[in-house]
């Protein structure tokens, strides 16, 4: 195994899927030459050509269509939109063409579609570059949305998008993508679209999250510990489908659940999390399932970003009026 960080990860992911596959192909702004700008693409273009690694004019809207037209006369496309704070200029082909493909044509056609695109705070970036709008592909039937919170997830799961038959939207949290390695397997491998991972056991409390979150979250039940409190971290991986399966048989064994996202708390994914516990699993709970989420305004300018954002101090704070109640 080759230690990495999640970007290398990512760009080991797209080139085992470009040598597996000729129909694989990726583009998007900058991705070629300059390798785009985390540099998630370098070197592709050089090992494989400007027939199957290709930048494209800065027109979200014209990197969709392409990419639904490839996606049906055969090709596995993977597009990159260069932050997810720009995908409005592309949600017509996303929701719009995408999603229904499938449903639309009968089952005639589908739509392998991989829509990678950075996001997340963190990191101080201008305006609308760290802006999580997850939820606005999650609440659209006949997508996947997937978040890998480490290197090794991100292989895999990327991997397992690109050779998945409908389209599937990966989302790389900014703050990751070199914040730390892991052992990382060279060869090719997947893991399971819709399938979550308990990061941390525990008994006291159940810590969900995606993404960044899974960090925070998992330095929190470090501190509680400290304390004597044991808490088990899920990893949601993928937030649609959801894994309500792993979700309800944590909380049954824990009986106390909070949800950390980093998007703002309305309409997000924490509250479908909760919903489907509290339907599901709401005489396993001790207590009421909390959130924890950024504040409901426009994500904050760099100079307040660290007070806007969610940490692990603020999951701590949230555990213990669960844990007490």
């Amino acid at each position: 195994m080759a230690q990495m960080t999640m970007i290398q990860a990512i760009t080991d992911a797209l080139r085992t899927e470009l040598r597996n596959d000729p129909n694989v192909l990726v583009f998007g702004e900058d991705v070629g030459v300059n390798g785009g700008v985390f540099r998630a693409t370098e070197g592709l273009q050089k090992e494989f050509g400007e027939d199957r690694v290709f930048d494209t004019p800065l027109a979200e809207s014209g990197i969709g269509g392409l990419a639904v037209g490839l996606g049906l006369q055969g090709f596995r496309p993977v597009p990159e939109i260069q932050f997810f704070g720009f995908v409005y200029e592309v949600m017509d082909s996303i929701n719009g063409q995408m999603a229904r493909m499938r449903y639309r044509s009968g089952g005639r056609y589908n739509s392998p579609v991989t829509i990678r695109s950075p996001f997340g705070g963190g990191v101080h970036t201008p305006e609308l570059h760290s802006d999580s709008l997850e939820a606005l592909v999650t609440t659209q039937p006949g997508l996947k949305v997937v978040v890998p919170s480490t290197p090794y997830d991100a292989k895999g799961l990327l991997i397992a998008a690109i050779r998945d038959n409908d389209p599937v939207v990966f989302l790389e949290h900014l703050k990751l993508y070199r914040s730390f390695r892991e052992e990382v397997p060279e060869e090719a491998y997947t893991i399971e679209i819709g399938k979550a991972d308990v990061k941390r056991e525990g008994k006291d409390l159940s810590l969900i999250a995606y993404g960044a979150m899974v960090h925070e979250s998992l330095k929190a039940a470090e501190e509680l510990e400290k304390e004597g409190y044991s808490v088990e971290v899920v990893d949601l991986r993928t937030i649609s489908p959801l894994d309500v399966e792993t979700i309800v048989a944590s909380v049954e064994k824990t009986g106390r659940a909070v949800v950390v996202q980093e998007a703002q708390r309305q309409a997000g994914i924490a509250a479908h999390v909760i919903a489907e516990i509290n339907e599901r699993a709401i005489l396993s709970l001790e207590a009421p399932v909390l959130r924890v989420a950024a504040p409901d305004t426009v994500y904050a300018f760099t100079q307040a970003e660290n007070i806007w954002l969610p940490n692990y101090k603020d999951i701590i704070e949230t555990a213990k009026k669960v844990l007490t109640f």
